[in-house]
């Protein structure tokens, strides 16, 4: 079997025994893989720095069904200035931690690899790390992944939200004011921002004002922690460094 070159972004790494490492890559050619790189803990002439979490990297893997054998890894950038400020390690971390919760294991989503790739050139390239862009990034994620709510339409009767907008369910459905006695307000405003986020395919274009940064953002964390089935550890480090 040959090994192949991936175009990948690490997504985790664990330890294994002493010398070892088992990687969570996201490849543009195979989506999500797992794969096993013998002796990563001890020599830098293959690996080096390579394989820190959210480096982007071109990997000698031979690809297989369960765990792949990283053969060797280079750097294509670690993204220094997202290292050097906690609030975009958080946006990272997160966002690797989302992909693989939510990403079938060797399944291609070039789409999604390249929104993972643009997000994190934006953190490294931003002045500050911006939770517009984080929710540009989700929404764009749960689109690509056929997870979108509804946003324009109750999905039960397909009633048009319109003026009225619509109430969040727990399970981060919104559904319409006749389909649902309660549930938390989203203003049309809100859902029309969200909208406008897969309009474009630039971080940056769409800036949330507060209010509806913290409506979108609630119909966000519920879609997600739904279809993720677990709460992401990176969100509490999110939540201690982000204003």
């Amino acid at each position: 079997m040959h090994a192949e070159k991936l175009q990948a972004i690490v997504l985790a790494t664990i330890d294994y025994g002493d010398r070892d490492r088992i990687a969570s890559l996201f490849s543009l050619e195979h989506g999500r893989i797992k794969a096993f790189a013998r002796g990563a803990r001890t020599s830098r002439k293959r690996f080096g720095a390579a394989l820190e979490a959210f480096a982007r990297i071109e990997a000698q893997v031979r690809v297989k069904e369960g765990l792949a054998g990283l053969q060797q890894a280079e750097i294509v950038t670690i993204y220094p200035r997202i290292r050097g400020d906690l609030s975009a390690i958080a946006q990272a971390l997160y966002a690797c931690e989302v992909v693989e919760a939510m990403t079938p294991e060797g399944h291609p989503l070039p789409r999604l690899y390249r929104l993972l790739a643009a997000y994190l050139d934006r953190l490294e390239t931003a002045t500050a790390a911006d939770d517009s862009d984080r929710r540009f990034f989700e929404i764009n994620l749960l689109n690509i992944l056929g997870y979108r709510p509804a946003l324009e339409s109750c999905p039960r009767c397909d009633t048009p939200f319109g003026a009225a907008g619509a109430l969040l369910q727990d399970s981060g459905e919104p559904v319409c004011r006749a389909c649902a006695p309660a549930g938390r307000p989203l203003h049309p405003s809100a859902l029309k921002a969200l909208g406008a986020c897969m309009a474009t395919g630039t971080f940056g274009k769409v800036v949330f004002p507060p209010d509806l940064l913290a409506e979108g953002g609630a119909l966000l964390d519920r879609a997600i922690a739904t279809h993720a089935g677990r709460r992401l550890k990176s969100l509490e480090f999110l939540g201690q460094v982000t204003p």
